[in-house]
């Protein structure tokens, strides 16, 4: 071979060579690049999570910084229940189909109350279900309070109409209120207590709602149960949560309003103000023209024995002829009130679980009442400022 030919065959070598080595240098410098922007982008994210994230409600967290504030050690910008039981303005929670976890349901709730993002979401879980700790952190990447109602029963399907209750949804022996006083639903409910507490965050939970009527399997008055077992139920639930470190749960105890059983009294059904944060109603607008005929006795009954803050936990009113006069009267009457500190809507109808079609949308001249209305609300959109362990 001559000289020339082998110069080549070494320059080739040497460039071959220099080609890997760039190579390695270029892939080590994209990563360096790519890191530097993967940080800056983070730190951008968790910088809007910390303004708008958990210590707003009514607007959706905008990054990933809810896990990494519940990492470690305890830290004070982690917001706490005492911060949420007296609010600055009033909660707006709605109860959707797929609540807690549709974003894009919760979009489009905002869109339709007129941009007003509801600060509460509101949910169900029965006896014979598994809690999900998703459900409450989803809840506040959406900017909402986590409110659960947690029922006692196996479930029950759709009473076929208003007036009518299916047996099989009341008579469930497994589900009497012996059966949780005796322990025999402590396992369950000390794992649901650990769960609950493990999320480390405010949860409101309402359990054994409607108590005073007849249509759940918990009713002192069907599925065997006793006078006097639904408080001794109800503490006894509470008790094994305190022992389970859940000192993050809101309390509420939720009758239903006292129009279709005025002979049932509240005060025997009540556990207590020590076992209580606020006191909820169910409540909709039947033909009624305003929501005063509709809560007005049961407010009245309730301030007899307690002055727990008011919440409402559903409401909503039914297609009728009196549908849009109610919309209409709601909101300046909830503005007379200011022991009611928030309202849950029922934005649901039969199809999605309802006994009827609550929806503010039911037609464009409700839905505008609605807007309107909400609008002039002042809103709770944070914590108190007053509130504890901030």
């Amino acid at each position: 071979m001559s000289r020339r030919g082998a110069r080549r065959r070494r320059q080739l070598h040497w460039w071959n060579r220099g080609s890997g080595i760039r190579l390695r240098i270029w892939m080590a410098f994209n990563m360096v690049v790519l890191a530097a922007l993967s940080y800056g982008v983070y730190m951008l994210v968790t910088t809007n999570a910390e303004d708008n994230g958990l210590s707003g409600l009514g607007r959706q967290e905008d990054g990933p910084g809810l896990v990494d504030r519940l990492k470690g050690e305890a830290r004070s910008d982690v917001p706490v229940k005492e911060q949420y039981l007296d609010p600055e303005g009033v909660y707006f929670g709605a109860a959707t189909e797929n609540a807690p976890y549709d974003k894009k349901e919760l979009n489009q709730l905002a869109a339709d109350a007129g941009g007003i993002r509801p600060s509460m979401t509101s949910f169900f879980l029965a006896w014979h279900q598994k809690f999900n700790p998703y459900s409450v952190t989803a809840s506040w990447q959406h900017g909402t309070l986590p409110v659960l109602t947690w029922e006692p029963w196996g479930g029950g399907r759709q009473n076929p109409t208003p007036g009518t209750v299916l047996k099989s949804n009341i008579i469930q022996p497994r589900y009497r209120l012996a059966n949780i006083i005796d322990g025999k639903f402590d396992a369950y409910i000390t794992k649901t207590a650990r769960d609950i507490a493990g999320t480390k965050l405010p949860v409101a939970l309402r359990f054994g709602h409607e108590m005073n009527g007849i249509w759940y399997p918990w009713a002192e008055r069907v599925n065997g149960n006793h006078r006097g077992e639904y408080v001794k139920a109800y503490q006894h639930v509470y008790d094994l949560f305190q022992q389970a470190g859940a000192d993050n749960v809101i309390w509420i105890w939720a009758p239903n309003i006292v129009r279709p059983e005025p002979e049932e009294r509240l005060e025997p059904l009540y556990p207590g103000d020590e076992y209580v944060d606020w006191i909820g109603m169910t409540g909709y607008g039947v033909r009624e023209k305003s929501p005063e005929i509709t809560f007005g006795a049961t407010m009245k009954e309730i301030r007899t024995f307690s002055d727990k803050p008011l919440m409402i936990m559903e409401t909503g009113a039914q297609i009728d002829d009196d549908q849009l006069a109610w919309m209409d009267a709601f909101f300046p009457w909830l503005k007379k009130h200011d022991e009611i500190i928030g309202f849950i809507w029922m934005q649901k109808d039969r199809d999605t679980g309802a006994r009827s079609n609550w929806r503010f949308t039911s037609s464009h001249e409700v839905q505008q009442a609605f807007q309107a209305g909400l609008a002039t609300l002042e809103l709770a959109t944070g914590p108190a400022k007053t509130g504890g362990g901030a």
